[in-house]
C-alpha cells in the first residue's frame, strides 16, 4: 500500500508541486492549506510523513509540530520541514519541536523524493 504524506503549506504553488513530484514517486498525498488545516486533517487520517511549511497563517510550521507531537498517534512519525528559513536558530526551534529533517525552499523535487525515501521508504 502507498504511505501517505501530509503537506502542509500556505502556497497553492508549492503544494502542487510537492504533491505532483511525491504524487510521481508513487506517494498518496493529503494537502493542507496552513498549520491549522494541516492538524485538523492529521487528527482525521494518520500519515506516514508530515512535510511542513513554516511561515503560514492562523499556525505556523513549529507550533503544528509540537501539537502533532502531543498525539499519541504522531509521537514517532516522522516530520520534515520545507521552507526559506535556514538559519541554525530557526532549525534548532524545528528540533526542539519536534522536527526530524529540514529541506530549504526552493527545494529539487529529485532531492525531495530522495530524503523522503529514506525517511519512510
Amino acid at each position: 500500500m502507498a504511505k501517505t504524506i501530509l503537506a502542509v503549506d500556505d502556497s497553492s504553488s508549492l503544494r502542487q508541486m510537492v504533491a505532483f513530484s511525491l504524487k510521481a514517486a508513487g506517494y498518496q498525498v493529503v494537502e493542507a492549506v496552513d498549520g491549522q488545516d494541516g492538524l485538523e486533517k492529521a487528527k482525521q487520517q494518520t500519515v506516514d510523513l508530515v512535510l511542513t511549511d513554516q511561515n503560514m497563517p492562523r499556525m505556523d510550521g513549529l507550533q503544528l509540530i509540537k501539537l502533532l507531537r502531543e498525539q499519541p498517534a504522531y509521537a514517532k512519525v516522522p516530520i520534515l520541514m520545507l521552507t526559506t528559513e535556514s538559519s541554525d536558530e530557526m532549525k534548532a526551534k524545528g528540533r526542539a519541536a519536534g522536527a526530524n529533517g529540514w529541506l530549504v525552499k526552493p527545494f529539487d523535487p529529485q532531492r525531495l523524493i530522495e530524503v523522503v525515501k529514506k525517511v519512510i521508504g
